[in-house]
């Protein structure tokens, strides 16, 4: 069983809080641990900027928009999953919602089981399970040894920076924003730490990039985070 997918964070947007619960138990029962709730399309979008989810199961009517604007919005941001999640059963809203791009589209009323089966295949389709070696443009990182292969050198890492890395990994090609980072090396309360992660970013990118001053594995998202490209 593909069990690395259960350690995914899910948004689950909606606006009735009796359906936003039994997804949430019903996920939960399953084995997801991290689960987002949000009612409303600003609450969405807050969450979403706070937590960096994984994927998001979007209601299509929302009481301050729907769920195809806020489908767009996520995507500017980030790439994730999206499967839409609605009562309207027309055809044009379904094609509408395929043709953005989403990954699926369930009609309620649903069998639990189907809106599971459904979400667990969009995110194996997603994400593959995770590597203990990735390739990036001008090394290899052996996060089970916690090493850096940069051609015949072998370069440790320190704990902060395997952390880092692997936190970056985990959300391979999308932006990890700086407090999620910092929550990842710093634990609950990470505010106030950006200048040491500046630190940690400046020698992961000694290590990994050909030339760090110019960086194209580890990439600054200005105003939002950092992304790791990883080569397939």
């Amino acid at each position: 069983m593909d069990t690395y997918i259960y350690s995914k964070k899910i948004l689950i947007v909606d606006d009735e809080p009796a359906l936003l619960n039994m997804v949430k138990n019903i996920l939960e029962e399953a084995g997801f641990k991290n689960i987002v709730l949000a009612g409303t399309m600003a609450e969405a979008l807050a969450k979403f900027q706070s937590e960096f989810p994984d994927m998001a199961v979007l209601d299509v009517m929302l009481p301050d928009g729907d769920g195809f604007t806020l489908f767009n919005q996520i995507n500017v941001m980030s790439k994730i999953p999206i499967i839409f999640l609605t009562a309207k059963d027309a055809t044009d809203a379904r094609l509408t919602g395929l043709g953005l791009g989403a990954d699926d589209y369930i009609v309620k009323p649903f069998l639990p089981q189907e809106l599971l089966l459904r979400i667990c295949a969009v995110l194996r389709r997603s994400y593959k399970d995770d590597s203990p070696v990735i390739t990036l443009d001008a090394c290899q990182i052996d996060f089970e040894r916690a090493e850096v292969i940069k051609g015949e050198e072998i370069i440790p890492l320190t704990a902060k920076e395997h952390i880092l890395l692997k936190t970056l990994a985990d959300n391979s090609g999308r932006i990890v924003t700086v407090d999620s980072i910092c929550e990842a090396l710093w634990g609950d309360n990470p505010f106030g730490y950006e200048n040491s992660l500046n630190t940690h970013i400046r020698r992961i990118r000694e290590k990994i990039e050909s030339n760090p001053s110019a960086p194209v594995s580890l990439l600054t998202v200005k105003g939002l985070g950092y992304r790791l490209i990883i080569k397939e």
